[in-house]
């Protein structure tokens, strides 16, 4: 019987010749992560321990990125463990503000994370590494100082579900409208605790932007893990950053799934998740008048340099809506840098837009972009959950840069054809 790409990564990395869905392994780790809200509970406990050196300080990753620039003195103090921690036991993989970005789009930027890799991470949105062909996910915070000890992970097999995408784009259409649109369909725990692998015309097309998008709100169906099959775009990505060797997986033909779902994207229009879940997904023509306060273009969803491109397509020569704030957060310093060489910078300050340093703030609701009591967001994060983003009455909406960046001129959800007409 043959194994799917999830399968095969997970039996190279326990050992054995295959796995099946159910079963129970111990898997060898290439990368564990941890960043400023969850390192600090892992460090406590593997201190407490007694263990005096990690399993290999070259595969542990620390990376304060939700609540940095440090917002508070608590925040300065959780930071501050993860500084100490990485010096005192000489962890390579530090990154702090001035190399720092937001971890899941740092990580690949970083050539740390590589096709086949096992990668572990204190943060649900681990699983965006799966754009790479890699098995990723999130585990707790004593799970990760597990692996700080042993560098393995215990894990149950999950099932594999295959999503095949065909048909054409339309217009504005990009890899945050089909996950949005996918979730929609299968509920928010549509995918529990299984593999959700992503295949398709459509998806040999599409940007590895649009891919690490798809994957990284994976976990918002319930995934384990979202998972791409390694192409030419994978490689062209991969090559220049990696410092080690990798091995790809691909599914075998007869390999087994709970269930395959094929997705005409020829009927999907630029998508919004309503309050307050991701799975509230509908054609944003559908929504009429709401008027919003705050947009946020960003995170580890859309941080990237493509997404910063196609809002500046939009707001170029425009300016934001005297009603609305709209906050910009590039994923890295290398993706702000480039911003700012394309000129796209510019474009959002003469938009009046606001630039921030890369962070998580907003998207947890951490800083940088608090809603108050009744406000309403429009954001390219990935959860729209009551209270996620501030105040428990405010409310947020989900969607693609593209219509957060018309919505932020019009003062509403809107269409990016009602401002590029």
């Amino acid at each position: 019987m043959g194994m799917t790409i999830t399968e095969k990564i997970l039996a190279s990395h326990s050992g054995k010749e295959e796995v099946k869905p159910g079963e129970f392994i111990e898997a060898e780790v290439d990368l564990a992560l941890g960043n400023d809200i969850t390192a600090p509970l892992a460090i406590n406990e593997f201190k407490r321990t007694g263990i005096k050196k990690v399993w290999d300080r070259d595969k542990i990753a620390l990376i304060p990125d939700h609540f940095t620039p440090n917002k508070d003195i608590k925040s300065a103090m959780q930071a501050k463990m993860l500084r100490e921690f990485a010096k005192e036991y000489g962890i390579k993989n530090y990154f702090e503000v001035g190399r720092v970005g937001i971890e899941h789009c740092l990580l690949p930027e970083q050539g740390l994370v590589l096709p086949g890799d096992l990668v572990i991470g204190a943060d649900s949105h681990t699983c965006t590494y799966g754009a790479l062909g890699a098995f990723s996910t999130g585990v707790g915070s004593t799970d990760l100082a597990a692996v700080f000890i042993t560098g393995k992970i215990w894990l149950k097999v999950p099932e594999s579900m295959k999503f095949i995408y065909f048909g054409k784009l339309n217009k504005w259409v990009c890899g945050k409208d089909l996950i949005l649109w996918t979730i929609g369909k299968i509920g928010v725990d549509g995918a529990n605790y299984k593999a959700m692998e992503f295949t398709g015309e459509v998806i040999k097309e599409l940007s590895m932007a649009d891919r690490f998008t798809m994957a990284n709100m994976a976990i918002e169906a319930g995934g384990k893990n979202g998972i791409f099959e390694v192409d030419e775009k994978t490689i062209e990505y991969v090559k220049p950053r990696a410092k080690r060797e990798f091995r790809i997986f691909k599914s075998d033909d007869d390999a087994q799934y709970s269930e395959i779902i094929d997705i005409d994207v020829s009927k999907i229009y630029p998508q919004v998740a309503v309050p307050h879940l991701p799975s509230n997904s509908v054609d944003v023509r559908e929504l009429e008048n709401i008027k919003i306060d705050q947009v946020v273009i960003g995170s580890c969803t859309n941080g990237r340099i493509e997404d910063l491109r196609i809002a500046a397509e939009i707001l170029k020569g425009k300016k934001v809506h005297p009603e609305v704030r709209l906050l910009i957060f590039p994923g890295t310093q290398e993706v702000y840098k480039q911003a700012l060489k394309e000129g796209l910078i510019d474009i959002f300050i003469e938009a009046e837009g606001v630039v921030s340093p890369p962070t998580c703030g907003p998207c947890l609701g951490g800083h940088m972009g608090i809603l108050a009591e009744g406000e309403v967001a429009l954001s390219t994060t990935n959860r729209n959950f009551v209270g996620r983003m501030g105040h428990p009455t405010s409310k947020i909406y989900l969607s693609s840069p593209a219509v957060a960046a018309a919505s932020a001129i019009l003062g509403k959800i809107s269409h990016p054809d009602e401002v590029m007409l």
